[in-house]
């Protein structure tokens, strides 16, 4: 098989970049999109934010004591939108193999090009110099041969870099990294691993693929292949989607019905952006709850019409939660779903997961 040419395109804190742009005033000032000072969770964080730790998905009275001089700006969807929309036609330049993961990031397979360019990394600056032609904005990429090397070159030089990981250095790449940087390891899976004495990629290595489908089950196959190097997964053009789910896996178990639901808000929140940013809605919320001992129960319930914001979610998620409590375990895991979107129905469109 010809050795295929990945690229990933994460643009530089794209919500507050466009702020940024869009009003000098809050250039080279700290930046929160989303939020307020007072209640819910930082959506996007300028990078003069993120110096003082403030990050996405963080609460917004967290982000506010870090950062006392951090200024909260209401998201616009629309523009993100639009913008987001010039960046997918420059990419359709070059290839109609496109895989957006948001609307600041996506898949690029350019390994057969519209035009006719062998070096993908000639393509990565080229695209990146369009986009800062067109939008005013820098773009970071990773140039790699699968999409799990290419996610994680496009991290190694940011904001407005380019890093290439060949075929050659890219097993040496993955057993050097840490695995708590991996894309695909969240915090929760970090330290599960360390408990077995994983913590790089040379670790993970020496794992069968018996051991890591024993210890994590479906993920234990994807583990096994990207210690290698090795990542399969194809990039596939946009699908219609049939649901948008957020959810998160905790360090340490929950056993309080409050704590539980400061834990969902912020996937609540996720998910309602999400909507926002592409414009759509749903029916019908699911509540999944994980214990301890992997089982789950899932609580849903579907409105007449489409909910119309993050507070309508949000009630329909508190009393599918307490509707469960007391939990029969600690909960390891929470998650929400939104679903029965106004959507084109596609029978093989899989669910949409945020990362949190």
């Amino acid at each position: 098989m010809r050795q295929r040419k990945i690229i990933h395109v994460d643009m530089d804190a794209f919500y507050a970049s466009v702020e940024q742009r869009d009003n000098p005033e809050l250039r080279g000032k700290p930046v929160a999109v989303g939020g307020s000072a007072a209640r819910g969770v930082v959506a996007a964080a300028s990078y003069e934010a993120r110096k003082f730790g403030v990050y996405s998905a963080m609460p917004s009275i967290t982000a506010k004591r870090k950062c006392p001089d951090l200024i909260f700006v209401r998201p616009r969807f629309e523009v993100y939108r639009e913008v987001s929309q010039q960046i997918r036609e420059i990419f359709a330049e070059y290839t109609p193999l496109i895989e957006p993961l948001s609307l600041d990031e996506a898949y690029l397979d350019v390994t057969e090009n519209q035009k006719g360019m062998e070096i993908a990394t000639e393509i990565a600056e080229e695209i990146r110099a369009k986009i800062k032609a067109a939008t005013g904005l820098t773009a970071s990429a990773g140039v790699s041969y699968n999409k799990f090397l290419a996610k994680m070159a496009s991290d190694q030089r940011k904001p407005d870099g380019l890093f290439v990981i060949t075929p050659k250095n890219g097993p040496g790449f993955v057993e050097a990294l840490p695995v708590k940087k991996f894309h695909g390891v969240g915090p929760a899976t970090a330290e599960r691993m360390k408990k077995y004495g994983i913590e790089t990629g040379f670790d993970l290595k020496t794992k069968s693929l018996a051991f890591l489908q024993e210890h994590f089950g479906k993920s234990g196959p994807y583990f096994y292949g990207i210690a290698r190097g090795i990542d399969e997964r194809q990039v596939r053009p946009d699908r219609v989607r049939k649901s948008v789910g957020a959810e998160d896996t905790f360090v340490e178990d929950i056993f309080e019905l409050d704590q539980a639901r400061r834990e969902l808000q912020p996937l609540v929140e996720k998910v309602w952006r999400h909507c926002e940013a592409h414009d759509i809605s749903g029916k019908t919320v699911t509540v999944k709850v994980k214990y301890s001992d992997f089982t789950q129960a899932t609580r849903s319930r579907t409105v007449a019409t489409l909910v119309t914001g993050v507070s309508e979610i949000s009630e329909i998620t508190d009393l599918l939660l307490s509707s469960v409590y007391p939990f029969k375990l600690g909960v390891r895991l929470l998650g929400v779903t939104l679903s029965s979107l106004n959507v084109q129905e596609d029978e093989d469109a899989p669910q949409l997961e945020l990362a949190i």
